[in-house]
Formats: structure tokens, C-alpha cells, sequence
């Protein structure tokens, strides 16, 4: 077999294989590349690789303990918890490898309605720090359910599509008015970015 001919039979396979995702398959082949691009860097910590919570944690401000899929939960009463992103908030993927699998993420700036740029770490279980990592809002509703991040390693959209929870704020019991399924932590999704 040739080397176009083992291309095309990748291709194919790749497409195949992205139909048992459990999402509805969109073409989003037409969606540009980010104009900014982020960058990932290994932090040597011992021999342990850096993990999301931690760094969420120390870079959100966000004081949750426990695993990632957690995290939404423990929020409930303490935080303000929102469907849309904002600066500093943290993004909550769940159930992306398994119900108690997630991943916590720091959302850095809001570009537009359907674009985000996070910081996190861990992503591609290699203990890296990804920095201004875009992630795009696919969710047919344009409300932040659904997800697909940018590989930075590989240049291009991942394929896989991720379910998120909602997004952590810092504001404390005295903002709660927002903690309910589908408010925004704030009166409109804020466009900025993080310090």
C-alpha cells in the first residue's frame, strides 16, 4: 500500500471512529484557527506531572479539593456557578472519559461568543501546562454544553467533543442569586481577560 493510499485509509478511519463519540458529528471544518495561538510548557515537579486540579486551584483562586468531576458539586452554596464563561471563572468538563473522569480549567479571556482562551494543566496526561489553549463553544444551543479544544502540540481542532458542566466564579454565598442551572455568573458574559 502506498503512502497516499495509507493516508486516505487513515482518514477514513479517523472519520469512522468519530461517529461513536456520542455527540452529534457537525462540520466544523470551515471554522478558522484561532488568530492567537497559546503555548504548552512541562513544569518539572519531582517526577510527578502537574495535574488540573492543583493548578486550577492555585491559578483561579477557586478553593475546591477533590477530583475534577467533583468539582460542581462542591461549588453548589460556595460559589457562583454559570453556564457562560467569564475571566478568572473555572471551566468544568464531565464525563469525558467516564463518570468520574473531568478536567477543571481556567478560562484566561473571552474572545467572542463561541471562542475562549483557558489555561490548564495535564490535558494530554503528560503533565504540561497549556497557556491561552483556545476552546470553542460547538453546542447547538451556543450555550457552553459542549466543547472541542485546540491541540496545541498538533496545530488543529481536536476531534473529540467534550461535555461541560458549567463554569465556577469566584464570587462567594453573598452572590448566589446566579447559582442555578443556566444563569450566567454575572449579569452578561463578560469579554476580557485575566491578569
Amino acid at each position: 500500500m502506498g503512502i497516499p493510499a495509507k493516508f486516505a485509509a487513515i482518514a477514513f478511519l479517523a472519520l469512522a471512529l468519530e461517529g461513536c463519540a456520542g455527540h452529534d458529528v457537525m462540520d466544523y471544518s470551515q471554522t478558522p484557527m484561532p488568530r492567537m495561538s497559546g503555548h504548552a510548557r512541562v513544569e518539572n515537579n519531582g517526577n510527578k506531572p502537574v495535574q488540573c486540579v492543583p493548578y486550577a486551584r492555585e491559578h483561579s483562586g477557586i478553593k475546591i479539593f477533590g477530583d475534577a468531576y467533583t468539582w460542581w458539586d462542591k461549588a453548589s452554596g460556595k460559589y457562583v456557578r454559570g453556564q457562560l464563561p467569564e475571566p478568572g471563572a473555572v471551566m468544568v468538563l464531565h464525563d469525558y472519559a467516564g463518570s468520574d473522569h473531568g478536567h477543571v480549567a481556567v478560562v484566561r479571556k473571552v474572545i467572542n461568543a463561541r471562542e475562549i482562551r483557558i489555561d490548564h494543566a495535564n490535558w494530554l496526561n503528560d503533565g504540561s501546562i497549556y497557556v491561552n489553549n483556545p476552546v470553542e463553544d460547538v453546542s447547538s444551543d451556543n450555550d457552553w454544553s459542549l466543547v472541542r479544544v485546540y491541540n496545541l502540540k498538533t496545530g488543529g481542532w481536536g476531534v473529540k467533543l467534550f461535555p461541560v458542566q458549567g463554569f465556577i466564579g469566584k464570587g462567594g454565598p453573598s452572590d448566589l442569586v446566579a447559582d442555578s442551572a443556566g444563569a450566567n455568573m454575572g449579569a452578561t458574559a463578560l469579554v476580557g481577560e485575566i491578569n
